[in-house]
């Protein structure tokens, strides 16, 4: 095996000497004899970009750590995809394009630095202006883009746009394992259009504050197997997509074949996360044997009526959540990101359905244990011309806070602001919903809550407290429902109150 030492090269890991060329000389002579192994040992090594080739393996020996600078003009505009758009933006701090394989191994750290940029997107949310040179070389690369102001992205007026931490762009038989990624400028680590992808013992690391942290991205790839991972960041911890709007489904390019296990999640916004963007599809996925601490959400779903192309065949299994938000949301009608001139985007009569209507089908949870949820136990809200399809819940125990001083908030955003406190499951505009063997204990309110729903079947169901004369199960506008189980049969018709249901196809059974 050759090794290529970048303190051969002159590189010092004293915190204090740049060694962007240095690291890029190894890197250089690594590839050109063929391949081999970068190899950075202990010490604080400051460096610029670092731009991967084909047929090499950097190694971070334990106690190495890598520290980029802050200097946002040594970053030069590249080709990117960004918030899932094609266009240009900062290069990524690591970065590789059209690579074969490539592999990113050892005990070290990556460290982004990122609280720099992240102050810039502060200003800029304040409305303040700011450039440097290389976003106005951006701007020029992007002038002839179609303009996508409509998402209200806050950094495209600067054409200021965050790079992630570690980016792989078309890249093929790709491994990361053992390091840590840590304080990226934008989303911590990004995959775009990449096939054999195996990431395994990884942390990602971001403060609770980053804008935009996402600890991985998973974007318009294949064949990806994430395996015992912990994460804690500001915002998702593990998120799926596929490209925006009209740009995504140009490219067309869906994220599939996706495996996750064995990980941990601490903090974020959600555990699991598929979407927004989900404009090339997502499926073929499945998740198990995680734990979600504190994150808001545990597996999330969320797309809108601009996005189009599909969410399916997503199998979660084996998961223990607590202390989170909602457990499980389903979103079809996600308000953020859309196009406020639209009025369409957000009426909750049934518009056409065209290529911009997304469909979200064939979700099934099996043996999840959830304590201490604050806001709902589940969230599944479809679209009046589209509702979600084939939603499967098996073996799935949901106990909610009771604390009597939680607020609460929005299990998740859609058009009507909908607040919930320790509530159950709300669901509205579902075509095929399962539940077996569930137990969902409330502060307050029924197990579950359906509107606008058919072909539910729903299989001993119970909650331990019933709360009073409130029914276990809730129904408007709802048909071809069949209830069944030992709690039903005791409570007879305390069990379920329906409104303008179909009360003719309910039946409730010992």
């Amino acid at each position: 095996m050759f090794v290529y030492d970048i303190t051969s090269y002159g590189a010092k890991g004293d915190n204090r000497t740049d060694n962007t060329n240095a690291i890029a000389a190894a890197i250089r002579d690594c590839a050109e004899q063929g391949g081999g192994t970068v190899f950075f040992p202990a010490g604080k090594f400051v460096t610029g970009p670092i731009v991967l080739k084909s047929n090499i393996t950097l190694f971070l020996d334990a106690g190495s750590k890598v520290i980029f600078k802050d200097d946002f003009d040594a970053y030069p505009a590249v080709k990117t995809r960004w918030s899932g758009y094609e266009c240009y933006g900062f290069s990524p701090l690591i970065f590789g394009d059209g690579l074969k394989n490539v592999s990113i191994k050892g005990n070290g750290v990556f460290d982004g630095q990122g609280k720099a940029w992240w102050e810039i997107n502060k200003r800029l949310k304040k409305g303040e202006k700011y450039s440097t040179s290389v976003a106005e070389n951006i701007r020029r690369h992007n002038s002839a883009l179609l303009d996508p102001l409509s998402t209200n992205l806050v950094e495209w007026d600067s054409q200021f746009l965050r790079p992630p931490l570690l980016q792989f762009k078309d890249c093929e038989h790709i491994t990361i394992e053992g390091v840590t990624l840590q304080n990226s400028p934008f989303w911590n680590t990004h995959l775009v259009y990449c096939q054999d992808v195996q990431v395994r013992g990884v942390t990602f690391k971001n403060p609770s504050d980053t804008p935009n942290g996402d600890g991985f991205d998973i974007d318009s790839c294949s064949n990806v197997r994430v395996s015992d991972c912990h994460f804690d960041v500001g915002d998702d911890c593990l998120c799926l997509k596929s490209g925006i709007n009209e740009d995504g489904r140009r490219v067309g390019r869906p994220t599939e074949n996706v495996t996750v296990t064995n990980c941990t999640m601490l903090h974020g916004h959600g555990g699991v996360v598929m979407g927004s963007e989900n404009s090339g599809g997502i499926r073929n996925v499945t998740i198990s044997n995680c734990v979600f601490i504190g994150t808001d959400r545990g597996i999330r779903i969320k797309t809108n009526r601009a996005r189009g192309a599909y969410i399916e065949n997503v199998l979660v299994n084996n998961i223990y959540m607590e202390n989170v938000f909602c457990p499980f949301s389903i979103n079809s009608f996600y308000r953020y990101g859309v196009d406020e001139n639209d009025l369409s985007m957000n009426l909750l009569e049934a518009i056409p359905v065209t290529e911009k209507t997304p469909r979200v089908k064939h979700i099934k949870l099996s043996n999840v244990t959830a304590k201490n949820c604050r806001a709902a136990a589940g969230f599944v809200y479809g679209l009046p011309e589209m509702p979600v399809q084939d939603i499967s819940l098996f073996n799935v125990h949901i106990e909610m806070t009771n604390d009597p001083d939680e607020e609460g908030g929005e299990p998740d955003m859609v058009k009507e602001v909908i607040t919930m406190a320790g509530e159950g499951l709300y669901g509205k505009f579902i075509d095929g919903l399962e539940l077996h063997q569930v137990r969902i204990e409330t502060r307050q309110g029924p197990a579950i809550h359906l509107e606008e729903a058919s072909d539910v079947e729903i299989q001993n169901l119970r909650m331990k407290k019933v709360h009073g004369k409130t029914p276990v199960v809730i129904l408007k506008n709802a048909k071809d429902i069949y209830i069944t189980g030992r709690q039903s049969a005791e409570l007879g018709a305390l069990y379920v109150e329906h409104e303008n249901s179909v009360s003719n196809l309910l039946h409730t059974h010992r």
